[in-house]
């Protein structure tokens, strides 16, 4: 937009000429699939999302970090969530809505997982054995990956392989309360619910648990990792399957679920990052 001002002897006229914008408009309002190229941006939205989480910095900053800087501690927590997002983008679904990638969630579709050794190694996630400390690592690999993975598999039983898992799902601070992150949960509950599939994931606070209830998710089970000076809580939701609702799902992309796409392996949980909402 441009501003032009013409004075005369008696006033002053403003003319205001708009000007096409280079975002697409269907960025504005629409949910759209994030792809590889954009993993950066989309993380960066996580990042700050979950900035002052519980589980974020049980894992970025650990209590063996004290000499390390608070940038260098940020720098690990994007470098985590951007792994997490690019291992997203290769095996599972991520999506956004707003002009900027103002929220972001990241699902696994039944049958996937985020930790095969090309994801793996794709990724980046290969990495976090490096860039983590040695508490670091014992948290990650010794209590959150098998707590995670047997909770989940003892709380769906045999539904485990059927189940959508949402691992991210987050908003910017400066876009919240815009029903962005409603935008993307609703968006894929009619894919969902057409294939009358549960979903599954942790919750990182109580107030995260009030949200999501609002859209028929329900605390299964509560878990807590041990390692640090003060247990971090995790609540476990799940959302069943709803009557099939009559929107398409018109995301334009090959569905993570078509048959080309699918693999018939279970899910180990590997993408290292806890589903809470940042609304």
């Amino acid at each position: 937009m441009e501003t032009v001002s013409s004075t005369s002897s008696n006033s002053t006229v403003t003319l205001v000429e708009l000007k096409r914008s280079l975002v697409p408009p269907k960025w504005e309002d629409g949910v759209r699939v994030v792809g590889m190229s954009e993993c950066r941006e989309a993380a960066l939205t996580l990042a700050h999302a979950f900035a002052a989480d519980d589980y974020a910095q049980y894992l970025a900053d650990p209590g063996d970090m004290d000499d390390i800087s608070a940038e260098d501690k940020w720098k690990l927590h994007l470098d985590i969530t951007t792994y997490t997002v690019a291992a997203g983008c290769l095996e599972g679904l991520v999506t956004t809505v707003g002009p900027d990638y103002d929220s972001v969630a990241l699902w696994v579709p039944p049958g996937k997982e985020l930790d095969g050794w090309v994801v793996t190694l794709r990724s980046g996630l290969w990495r976090l054995y490096f860039q983590l400390s040695a508490e670091g690592r014992k948290r990650y690999f010794d209590e959150i990956l098998p707590l995670l993975h047997e909770t989940k598999t003892g709380v769906l039983g045999d539904r485990d392989a059927d189940a959508w898992y949402l691992v991210n799902l987050g908003t910017k601070p400066n876009s919240q309360g815009r029903g962005y992150a409603q935008r993307l949960l609703e968006d894929m509950f009619h894919k969902v619910d057409a294939e009358d599939r549960p979903i599954y994931l942790e919750s990182s606070s109580q107030a995260n648990n009030t949200y999501y209830e609002k859209f028929g998710f329900e605390v299964k089970r509560e878990i807590s990792l041990t390692r640090g000076n003060a247990p971090v809580r995790l609540w476990i939701m799940v959302r069943e399957p709803r009557p099939a609702r009559k929107v398409a799902y018109h995301h334009h992309h090959q569905s993570p679920t078509s048959p080309m796409m699918m693999k018939t392996k279970k899910f180990h949980i590997g993408a290292g990052a806890v589903a809470g909402v940042k609304m």
